[in-house]
């Protein structure tokens, strides 16, 4: 059953059985047996199918998150039993935002990949939304957010930058997209300032407030070397420092495979 599961999963993410069959290696004729078959067992029509694709229908999108959950289990499984002789094999899947993945977690993850060589890393940016839900279905084993979490890991400071060739108090902010946690800490600490730039990265960031186009708020971590080299200058303000707490979740130390169970008390340590 495990293989119609995937197979209805691959349907359901690429909306056609065509581009399911391709992904799955399979033709279309054993594409659509693999789905009677789960039909059956389920006694229930997934698909609607149309000129347009294949529409998942009510009992279908109920099966969906279940689905997810079994392909994730198994992926875990397979993981697990790979890496359980000492690590020496092995991935750990696992995101953060843009501080963290730049600036916290590169000498982390180099030590750890000392000590375990075999292991191989995926590592994203994103937001703490995105990657909440990415590790609850299975996507991800760890995940590093602003705010609560399954494990408290550090407090991180941000602070106000500027050029030292501009008048910091007349310049607007340079700052990330809604939905991220700087932007979110902005508007909460600093009010409805100007935003004079909204751009998708640090570094871009950082190198437009080095450039003169105006101050941002980030992460002392991601800062420092700029502040002592004098391409940066702490703007003081009574509202800032800002400090913000960062945690790491999970789906429970238990369901986390050998690798990513290690580097997480790495993290922590």
């Amino acid at each position: 059953m495990y293989d119609d599961l995937r197979h209805f999963l691959l349907i359901a993410q690429h909306g056609t059985f065509t581009a399911a069959a391709e992904r799955a290696h399979l033709s279309q004729p054993a594409l659509s047996a693999s789905v009677k078959r789960l039909e059956d067992d389920m006694g229930a029509r997934l698909f609607d199918r149309g000129r347009h694709g294949a529409e998942v229908t009510a009992a279908g999108a109920a099966l969906l998150p279940h689905a997810q959950a079994v392909h994730a289990a198994i992926r875990a499984g397979r993981r697990a039993v790979a890496e359980i002789e000492g690590l020496h094999a092995g991935e750990v899947r696992i995101a953060a935002g843009a501080t963290a993945t730049t600036y916290l977690l590169p000498r982390i993850l180099a030590r750890f990949r000392r000590k375990h060589e075999g292991i191989k890393f995926l590592l994203r940016e994103g937001y703490a939304l995105d990657i909440r839900a990415s590790v609850a279905s299975g996507d991800l084993d760890l995940g590093i957010v602003t705010g609560r979490g399954d494990d408290l890991w550090l407090q991180d400071e941000l602070i106000v930058v500027a050029s030292p060739k501009i008048d910091a108090r007349r310049a607007g902010f340079l700052t990330f997209p809604e939905g991220s946690s700087t932007r979110e800490l902005l508007h909460k600490h600093f009010g409805d300032v100007e935003i004079v730039m909204e751009l998708a990265g640090i570094a871009a960031v950082k190198g437009n407030v080095r450039a003169g186009m105006g101050k941002a708020l980030l992460s002392r971590s991601a800062v420092d070397s700029d502040i002592k080299a004098g391409r940066l200058v702490e703007v003081k303000s009574r509202r800032s420092p800002v400090r913000r707490t960062l945690s790491l979740v999970h789906r429970g130390k238990a369901r986390l495979p050998p690798a990513a169970s290690a580097l997480r008390e790495a993290i922590l340590r």
